[in-house]
């Protein structure tokens, strides 16, 4: 087949993922359903993204770009994100300030999308969206929605655990300040027997934090439960601020917290 040709025809292929409702698709698909060579394919792609009609967030991991998202330079991430992990066999969910965002929480847009998995990966880039991965080694065990997309669904932590997640990740949610402007907005999604739940599969100094926050911003109608796993497992006072400088300045005896730092939240 001449060059000409092999492009019009893996062209056709890409263009016409979306009338059969999939956008995203791999170098190898392409490969065997054109019997392009693999020079060939990436010759033709890399055209595609050029003119930007396909973008490439993971190597060999390709997505249409639709008019709507031109200026984006690639499909929202909530729209792929769950089929690359599919993909890549990654058990995952939306998680921190962007499951707060999806919750209806954020005060603010999240400059990455942050999705939570197993293990370390790197942070992808693709055209205006950047996808961060946090680690968490019982992903697959925490509880989760799902919620619709033009593409599809996407998986987000369940309020519970999106709280335990803020709180964990602090330092990759703007601190605890925003941490707890966040929670007042969350707060009305949370239920006290759901925290509990959550706090089991939580390090018990995510709880205990958790608690306090609530606490202070006059959510303690959620905290009895919470609470009362703190009595049974915490075992040693932590600082409120995980990796705060400030000196201690009292102590929550309800909460087994020292409190290196005050709390301020935007309301």
């Amino acid at each position: 087949m001449k060059p000409g040709a092999q492009h019009t025809s893996i062209s056709r292929f890409v263009t016409a993922l979306p009338v059969r409702g999939r956008y995203d698709f791999t170098t190898d698909e392409v490969i065997a359903a054109t019997g392009a060579s693999r020079a060939a394919v990436g010759a033709a792609l890399r055209r595609l993204r050029r003119d930007g009609l396909v973008a490439m967030p993971f190597r060999g991991f390709h997505v249409v770009v639709p008019p709507e998202y031109r200026r984006l330079g690639c499909l929202p991430p909530a729209q792929f994100v769950p089929h690359l992990a599919a993909r890549l066999g990654l058990s995952y969910y939306v998680g921190l300030l962007s499951a707060a965002e999806l919750l209806g929480a954020a005060h603010q847009r999240p400059q990455a999308f942050q999705v939570v998995v197993e293990h370390n990966r790197p942070t992808l880039t693709c055209g205006e969206v950047r996808v961060e991965f946090v680690a968490r080694r019982n992903a697959a065990e925490i509880p989760f929605l799902e919620l619709n997309t033009p593409r599809g669904t996407v998986r987000i932590s369940s309020p519970e655990g999106t709280a335990f997640d803020l709180v964990g990740y602090a330092h990759r949610c703007g601190g605890l300040d925003n941490v707890a402007t966040v929670l007042r907005e969350l707060a009305e999604r949370l239920r006290a027997r759901e925290l509990a739940r959550a706090a089991r599969l939580s390090p018990t100094p995510w709880a205990q934090r958790l608690g306090l926050l609530l606490d202070t911003m006059g959510a303690d109608a959620l905290t009895g439960p919470l609470a009362a796993h703190v009595a049974r497992v915490a075992r040693e006072y932590v600082p409120l601020d995980a990796g705060g400088l400030e000196p201690v300045r009292s102590r929550s005896q309800r909460w087994k917290l020292e409190i290196n730092h005050e709390v301020e939240h935007e309301s």
